[in-house]
């Protein structure tokens, strides 16, 4: 039975959200003061026609012919204004729930030339042929042929990805295609389908040869190489291992770079926490004395290769579970400066005995508004001061959004 609703807002993963007698409902690809007839299942709703007068004048028309198919974007039916205020909005809420109090500064868009990583899915559903990205709520994969938040040269590689994943096809397996941008090509890892049979992994071999791949490896053990594919770090070029960790954006990284540098003017010493190949560290070095930790040895072994490189201070870098392992006060008193990027679910037993320590400023970049309100509070608790948090969107059109703020002690 269908329902009319009024949306009141948008909710925190890009839905509208109607305040309704029989309670909350979200309703997808809708906006703030639309009148909107639905199909409700649970709190949950299907939009299935605008009602007079007219949708929201903030509306516009999605920029891909995927949009409401493919999961990955949520709201490229919104003006770019809005939208990032909300983006803002949901920094400052997530703070306000954990009682942080602190000035938020204006979303800076990072989108730059797009997404420089990418998981392709294929071998899911009937046709085992299909590539593109899951459909939303769901496993199933929506086929696609352009994607207009990729960096050019990604999406230019869909034929590519779209090729292996007919040769992955003989495997009967879900297959992920995690695609990254190096300097010279592509590094292409292969997810999912256990060991290949001879037949299909002498094709693979082939076509990474026939495609001038720099590199395709089988979870995480290369399969064919014909150079090392490297990145430059500001200006340290580093070969990475397979599928390994960088910002979404090359724009994205320069603005978190930018501001974590900004940081650390005056430091004498300086730690990488959750370091990855060394977004930050290897930038830090060009200045100050740093130390990296992070649990991928591979990526710390990439670490300590680029560190090598002429022009930056002494790195040290080490293989280091911190949410097993942190770093205890002790430790942590021979730096004045400490940065941390870690992953979704924040950094808690690490900023506990950050909290206890004596380090003079922490950049905190994180990529989940409400992980990283849990460890404010924590911070401030043991005595931090909190400046400006800056939102950071790198990740246009879905509800996630980075950020990166700093703390002083006191």
């Amino acid at each position: 039975m269908s329902e009319k609703v009024r949306i009141d807002s948008i909710g925190r993963q890009g839905d509208g959200v109607a305040d309704t007698p029989q309670g909350r409902v979200h309703v997808a690809y809708t906006l703030p003061g639309e009148d909107v007839e639905i199909t409700r299942d649970g709190d949950r709703g299907a939009l299935t026609t605008f009602v007079m007068p007219r949708p929201n004048p903030n509306r516009i028309e999605p920029v891909c012919r995927h949009f409401t198919l493919c999961g990955g974007c949520a709201l490229q039916h919104w003006k770019a204004e809005p939208y990032l205020a909300w983006k803002r909005l949901q920094v400052s809420e997530a703070l306000a729930r954990a009682d942080v109090k602190a000035e938020v500064a204006e979303t800076i868009p990072a989108h730059g030339e797009g997404r420089t990583r990418a998981v392709f899915h294929a071998g899911r559903g009937e046709k085992k042929e299909d590539l593109g990205f899951a459909i939303r709520r769901s496993h199933e994969v929506v086929p696609i042929e352009e994607c207009p938040v990729l960096d050019p040269k990604l999406e230019a590689a869909l034929p590519v990805a779209r090729e292996l994943a007919r040769m992955l096809v003989p495997m009967r397996k879900p297959v992920d295609l995690h695609f990254t941008i190096a300097q010279l090509g592509f590094d292409i890892d292969i997810r999912g389908p256990g060991k290949l049979v001879a037949a299909v992994e002498s094709k693979v071999v082939r076509f990474a040869a026939e495609k001038k791949i720099l590199r395709i490896s089988l979870h995480g053990e290369p399969l064919a190489q014909l150079a090392a594919p490297s990145r430059l770090i500001g200006a340290v070029r580093v070969h990475f291992p397979p599928a390994a960790f960088f910002q979404a954006t090359q724009e994205g990284e320069r603005v978190l770079a930018e501001k974590v540098l900004e940081a650390a003017e005056g430091a004498k010493s300086a730690a990488d926490l959750f370091s990855g190949v060394g977004t930050f560290a290897l930038r830090l070095a060009s200045k100050t004395r740093t130390a990296a930790f992070d649990n991928h040895a591979p990526s710390i072994a990439a670490l300590q290769a680029a560190a090598k490189s002429p022009g930056l201070k002494p790195v040290s870098a080490s293989a280091r579970d911190l949410f097993r392992w942190p770093l205890v006060a002790d430790e942590l008193r021979h730096f004045d400066f400490v940065v941390l990027d870690p992953p979704r679910q924040g950094a808690e037993a690490q900023v506990r005995e950050l909290a206890k320590s004596k380090v003079k400023k922490i950049a905190y970049v994180s990529c989940d508004a409400d992980t990283f309100a849990r460890d404010a509070r924590v911070l401030i608790d043991g005595g931090y001061k909190l400046g400006k948090v800056t939102p950071v969107d790198q990740f246009r059109y879905s509800p996630h959004v980075e950020l990166v703020a700093v703390f002083s002690a006191k």
